[in-house]
């Protein structure tokens, strides 16, 4: 009956961590088992094993673990309360004493700590990221717990590689309502944004065999460098193509078996792919047997011009079509969504994986009730009125104290480039990290391999307008005309 009763203690100390290591081979000394323990946790104190502050079990549990008599644990922790190594308090049980400094030997290291993080800069105006002080919290919370009640038992199982078929299905409603897309839900696959598309679509498989899609890709002279380092890791030559004030120029387009585009919105130069141009690149990708990648970066915002559909609605069979909510709601939910060609889903699906292993499948089904609910067109009107009063003032600030910094690109997006006068834009980069104002240079986004007979560099910095909350904007701005630089001086006789 006795040993029945240990090991039901003792199954229990191992359900709630109760193992504290500790040697009582000396209970055979004076004292008995009672000092042995004693000693133990004393010395488990001063070395360090027990930092000041732990918890130590209750009697019961430790003395199952340790197959002693809950009395002689009482006895070690009561002597020890005594003598200041541990303290015991009404409902937070017995804890090692703050006081309790371990001792150093003479041999031991101590630990270096880790610097302190750096903080961030005084005005944050890097592109890309929308205010995240502007999450739509309540109406997020209220599909997050309306998809919560209303998901069905089997959605929290396995996950399905394409995502949720609630979420395809509003996806297929919505897209096709504000970008113009053609699709059916089995068309789309859900992904956690547009840098997991692009693994998916050209990482190598399990077996060291190629990607869905094969180099080379054309892509615009002017882009994101992380998406050129991952497509170079996967083994993928990217090829740019020129740029010029109607978009990439896809007449330059040859051997490629793909062509990576920001039709939209030029990133981050600014400005739509010309109508001649997307139907240009449509009549390229049939008669090359090639395939149009469209990333829809921040296509829902628009202030001065008409909304641009999307290419996939010119020929779905050709363009694989890219979205996430990452500039639209915000980069933390890791949502996004590829529009497939029908020869290509089976194939993306096998790279994906048997089972979801990405996305959420809560955040799946919350997205599909805020886009439902009506919720998203809501949030993504009231966004847009926001960024384009920040626009206008950037505009206005420029206008008054920069008059000779020519903005462009400002007729959509969430940033704006600034172009500047020759061999200023490392200085005045430069010049804005001294003074806490973060932004990024135009040439951090040039392809290495741009020529400037295709794509003149031109110096300038990108600038975000989404990116400080809205008590922030006005002294972002205010120390960003602190760091432009001044005009050129006019040559004399000129």
């Amino acid at each position: 009956m006795e040993d029945s009763r240990v090991n039901s203690w003792v199954d229990s100390a191992r359900r709630i961590g109760a193992d504290l290591h500790l040697d009582l081979s000396e209970s055979s000394g004076p004292g008995g088992r009672r000092a042995a323990l004693t000693g133990a946790l004393r010395d488990a104190v001063r070395s360090g094993r027990l930092a000041p502050g732990t918890r130590l079990p209750p009697y019961r549990s430790l003395a199952a673990d340790l197959g002693v008599a809950r009395n002689t644990v009482a006895d070690a922790y009561a002597e020890l309360v005594a003598e200041g190594w541990l303290t015991a308090r009404q409902g937070s049980g017995t804890r090692v004493a703050e006081r309790a400094e371990p001792l150093r030997r003479r041999a031991e290291r101590v630990p270096v700590k880790a610097p302190p993080r750096a903080h961030g800069p005084r005005h944050d105006l890097r592109q890309g990221t929308p205010d995240a002080s502007a999450f739509p919290r309540a109406a997020w919370s209220a599909s997050y717990r309306r998809a919560l009640q209303q998901a069905p038992n089997e959605a929290f199982g396995p996950g399905d590689p394409a995502g949720r078929i609630e979420l395809r299905e509003a996806l297929t409603e919505y897209l096709a309502r504000a970008r113009g897309v053609r699709t059916e839900p089995d068309r789309i696959v859900i992904c956690s944004g547009f840098a997991h598309a692009l693994r998916l679509l050209f990482g190598q498989d399990r077996a060291g065999g190629g990607g869905v899609l094969r180099g080379p890709l054309a892509v615009e002279a002017y882009g994101l460098g992380f998406h050129r380092e991952l497509l170079t890791v996967e083994g993928v030559r990217t090829v740019p193509l020129p740029l010029d004030e109607d978009g990439a120029r896809v007449d330059r387009l040859a051997r490629e078996r793909a062509v990576l585009l920001t039709p939209a919105h030029q990133f981050p130069t600014g400005g739509p792919l010309h109508p001649a141009r997307r139907a240009a690149v449509i009549d390229w990708a049939r008669a090359r047997g090639g395939v149009v990648l469209e990333d829809d970066y921040d296509g829902e915002f628009r202030y001065d011009r008409k909304p641009v559909g999307a290419v996939q609605g010119l020929d779905p069979e050709r363009v694989i079509f890219i979205g996430s909510v990452s500039k639209s709601l915000s980069p933390a939910l890791r949502l996004g969504w590829m529009v497939l060609p029908e020869r290509y889903v089976g194939d993306v699906l096998a790279a994906k994986g048997e089972r979801e292993a990405w996305v959420s499948v809560l955040d799946q089904l919350s997205l599909a009730d805020f886009i439902v609910s009506g919720a998203y067109d809501r949030h993504v009107r009231r966004m847009r009125q926001l960024y384009r009063s920040r626009r206008d003032r950037l505009v206005a600030a420029l206008a008054e104290h920069a008059p000779h910094v020519e903005v462009t690109g400002v007729a959509a997006g969430l940033h704006a480039v600034l172009r500047l006068p020759p061999g200023t834009e490392r200085s005045t980069v430069k010049a804005a990290t001294w003074q806490g104002v973060a932004l990024d240079g135009l040439a951090e986004f040039r392809h290495p391999d741009a020529t400037e007979e295709g794509t003149p560099a031109r110096d300038g910095i990108v600038v975000g307008c989404a990116t400080p909350s809205e008590h922030a904007y006005g002294s972002a701005l205010e120390a960003l005309c602190g760091v432009l630089p001044p005009a050129e001086e006019p040559t004399p006789g000129g």
